[in-house]
């Protein structure tokens, strides 16, 4: 086994048991929890005084700060529902609520500006924005989707989305010697054939998302490097298959090994297809988005 597969095992178990090696974790992203272990959003018009305390103590498990916690409360609550469109947030509610300063509410609601989930307004105050404002790309609302009541349509968007950029991705990737770079795809398929070999899901997983982020920034074309984090998310996010690699399997180890033998070839349109292979492993995916005809 290659040293960088051992690395990636070690670190994958140790964050696993709640024990991070030096820098590994931040390498090497991946869901930091399962469905089952996400807490769901509080109902904001509950009149439980621990709703904020026990919120806090939710998102707190996940390591982040007072801000990213409240960042993550709110924005769950918004994508689900719990807030709907329009319903005004005053801060001073939301600090009480959440036990939180003043400063803490402030940058957490820019945030969520940023992602198209509040607007503010002079004279109007905050309030919550309709689906169709919001930055659907971002990395955390996806999340959130995948994990609320619109997972359903998540999972369906991200595999079209998915079949439009990655196999064009691999095509461009076949005109690109960059060797380091196809080199490091094919340890990410080692790794991947370790660690299914163990029953290691978690490493599986690591590796798969940095293979296909690899990829798409070996296509040379920056704007598809803007969407390599949509693909991130949608190989983190759970809930249910929305491709072959989702799973650990022959099927999908193989045609990850394909892609990396037809860049090496330089082969863009065996690359293409042996990425369109390994996005319908899983039969759902097929139905959902058919593969185009062959001319």
């Amino acid at each position: 086994m290659s040293t960088l597969a051992q690395t990636m095992m070690t670190a994958a178990r140790s964050s696993d048991s709640g024990l991070a090696g030096p820098g590994e974790l931040d390498r090497y992203p991946y869901a930091d929890a399962s469905g089952a272990d996400r807490v769901g959003p509080p109902v904001w018009e509950s009149a439980e005084p621990e709703l904020g305390r026990v919120g806090r103590r939710a998102t707190g498990s996940r390591g982040r700060g007072l801000h990213g916690q409240l960042v993550q409360q709110l924005g769950q609550m918004i994508v689900s529902g719990d807030l709907g469109a329009d319903r005004p947030l005053v801060p001073e509610e939301i600090g009480q609520r959440f036990e939180v300063s003043r400063t803490v509410v402030r940058e957490s609601l820019r945030v969520l500006e940023a992602k198209g989930l509040v607007s503010a307004r002079p004279n109007v105050g905050t309030r919550v924005r309709p689906v169709s404002d919001w930055n659907l790309l971002d990395p955390d609302i996806i999340e959130w989707r995948a994990f609320g009541p619109q997972r359903d349509d998540q999972r369906r968007e991200l595999s079209e989305l998915r079949w439009t950029i990655e196999p064009l991705a691999a095509r461009l990737a076949a005109g690109h010697g960059r060797e380091e770079v196809q080199q490091r795809l094919g340890d990410m398929v080692e790794i991947m054939g370790h660690a299914m070999t163990q029953g290691d899901a978690l490493t599986f997983a690591r590796a798969d998302a940095e293979f296909h982020s690899l990829l798409i920034q070996l296509a040379g074309n920056r704007m598809l490097e803007h969407l390599s984090g949509i693909v991130s998310a949608a190989l983190q996010v759970s809930g249910g298959p929305v491709a072959g690699c989702d799973r650990p399997n022959e099927a999908s180890l193989g045609h990850h090994a394909r892609i990396v033998d037809a860049l090496a070839a330089a082969d863009g349109a065996a690359a293409e297809s042996a990425m369109r292979q390994l996005l319908t492993v899983h039969p759902e995916v097929e139905r959902v988005v058919p593969a185009p005809r062959e001319h």
